[in-house]
């Protein structure tokens, strides 16, 4: 009988602090802490040969989970640069069945990635995925304040007082939002091209403090996450990073090296 038809006789799953067991299965590589929770509830998820279905178990990182009665071990970190076209959703699955990121990998032999924070169906440029939680967790921590930088088309011509609001930003939803540096690059009388680096991310951030301003998104690409550029990848494809260029996104997160 499983473990779980018995609340009253739990105890903790070995010795140590540990982690919720979502958590431990997730770090794993293997799928999300979302995807975990739905394994763990179905009762397909076993630690040390016994079924568990307590997500939030205490369970040691080197414990033995299995998943379908298959032992799970540890995956490979992987990291990847996509250049995501428009018309698709930063999520792995959509309620109303909206095309996804994941469609651009789906005939790679890639492990489950999660994308490292978001861009919104509209917006397009660079997104970085990975199975590595502690790297992801540290590049998308508001509180680390890693640049991003944006090329954004506009409505209208934003002029020096325009991007002046914009570094001083405005209140929306009882939210504060502004970004770190606005220039003109280029007008075409009716529309303007802007550069606008983001050290922060909240829900639709641009858009919203934009829009407050008076201006339209059009377009709305992002080129560079810390000291990684978008460069030449073609919209659509997506390449593996290198070591250094992983460290350097970590070094420039605050993330201290192992």
């Amino acid at each position: 009988m499983p473990e779980s038809a018995h609340p009253a006789r739990r105890r903790p799953i070995g010795p140590g602090p540990g982690h919720g067991l979502a958590r431990v299965l997730a770090r794993r590589g293997v799928c999300s802490r979302s995807e975990a929770e739905r394994w763990i509830a179905a009762g397909r998820v076993g630690v040390e040969g016994r079924t568990v279905r307590d997500a939030e178990r205490r369970t040691r990182a080197d414990a033995r989970i299995t998943v379908d009665g298959r032992e799970v071990t540890a995956i490979a970190p992987c990291y990847l640069a996509l250049n995501k076209p428009r018309g698709l959703i930063t999520s792995a699955a959509d309620e109303h069945d909206r095309a996804t990121v994941y469609q651009l990998l789906a005939d790679a032999d890639l492990p489950w990635l999660a994308p490292v924070g978001r861009l919104d169906r509209a917006s397009e440029g660079l997104l970085l995925m990975s199975n590595d939680s502690a790297w992801a967790a540290a590049l998308t921590d508001p509180l680390r304040h890693l640049g991003k930088i944006y090329r954004v088309q506009v409505r209208g011509v934003p002029d020096a007082a325009a991007l002046a609001a914009m570094h001083a930003g405005v209140v929306d939803r009882g939210e504060h939002l502004a970004v770190k540096a606005a220039t003109l690059l280029r007008s075409g009388g009716r529309t303007a091209w802007l550069e606008i680096v983001l050290d922060e991310g909240r829900n639709r951030h641009l858009r919203r403090l934009l829009a407050a301003l008076g201006f339209e998104v059009l377009r709305l690409i992002r080129v560079a996450i810390g000291p990684l550029a978008l460069g030449e990848l073609g919209k659509g494809r997506w390449r593996e990073l290198g070591a250094a260029e992983v460290r350097a996104l970590a070094r420039a997160a605050g993330l201290a090296e192992t």
